[in-house]
């Protein structure tokens, strides 16, 4: 963005990476295969590369409110400053936090999750999708919570999946329904509570029912909480997790 900037130019998006995306393996894969996607669509974006901190959601979520807006005050200034007005980011914490809780304190802009981002770039025609690679394979959708309940976002991620010539099977407990992986609200950062199961087994569980050959996320979050229940269950030979980003560039070959 500061390149940019000083070159008198301002993009078309700034794509907000986040820390998962950042600094996590596993993560990283979701963002460079975004980032290959933006790039095919000629998307014009920018990112604040050391510029950007931490959303302040994990510090909200465990109680942390003043920590929460030092965080968020700092990135507001950055993104004031650069004069952002739309935002794109594949975490649904970093969205939801930067939609909803930043506008009070000053920041105040168009942000969008990635799978959204990606259905309108289809629907005006900047992308395309042959589904080859994914042709009849079963794969079923888990909702991000901060996505879907917090946000009602719950068809973007559905119509890129069936654009895939996909067959999409629902768990019994989905959309409005869905249940969390258990990451969410700070607790990825803390041990489990007192209890016989943990939550992203039951939800790993819910998802196997369905017999797919995909478990689809929209969170870097859900996919480090499916894919450590996948391993849980030894299904690794059977089920992939992918991020949907991940199965369209897949799909493109890119």
């Amino acid at each position: 963005m500061a390149d940019l900037m000083a070159n008198g130019r301002s993009p078309e998006v700034l794509f907000w990476v986040g820390c998962a995306g950042s600094f996590d393996d596993r993560a990283k894969k979701i963002t460079k295969a975004f980032v290959k996607i933006l790039n095919q669509a000629k998307v014009d974006f920018a990112v604040l590369g050391t510029e950007e901190s931490c959303s302040g959601d994990p510090a909200k979520r465990a109680g942390n409110e003043f920590l929460f807006q030092m965080q968020a005050m700092t990135n507001i200034e950055v993104l004031n400053a650069y004069e952002v007005k739309t935002v794109v980011t594949a975490c649904p914490h970093c969205f939801n936090t930067l939609k909803n809780e930043y506008p009070d304190l000053g920041g105040t802009y168009n942000v969008v999750h990635h799978t959204q981002f990606l259905k309108q770039l289809i629907d005006d025609g900047r992308l395309t999708i042959e589904g080859g690679a994914f042709k009849g394979k079963r794969i079923t959708f888990h909702d991000p919570c901060y996505l879907g309940r917090a946000n009602n976002v719950y068809e973007a991620p559905r119509d890129l999946i069936k654009k895939l010539d996909a067959e999409l099977i629902e768990m019994k407990r989905c959309k409005q329904n869905g249940l969390c992986c258990g990451a969410g609200g700070a607790q990825m950062f803390k041990e489990a509570e007192a209890g016989d199961k943990e939550v992203n087994i039951e939800r790993t569980e819910e998802a196997l029912q369905t017999k797919p050959d995909i478990i689809a996320a929209g969170c870097p979050f859900c996919n480090t909480m499916m894919t450590d229940g996948i391993k849980a269950k030894e299904a690794e030979e059977q089920v992939q997790v992918l991020d949907v980003a991940e199965l369209i560039a897949k799909a493109k070959d890119l």
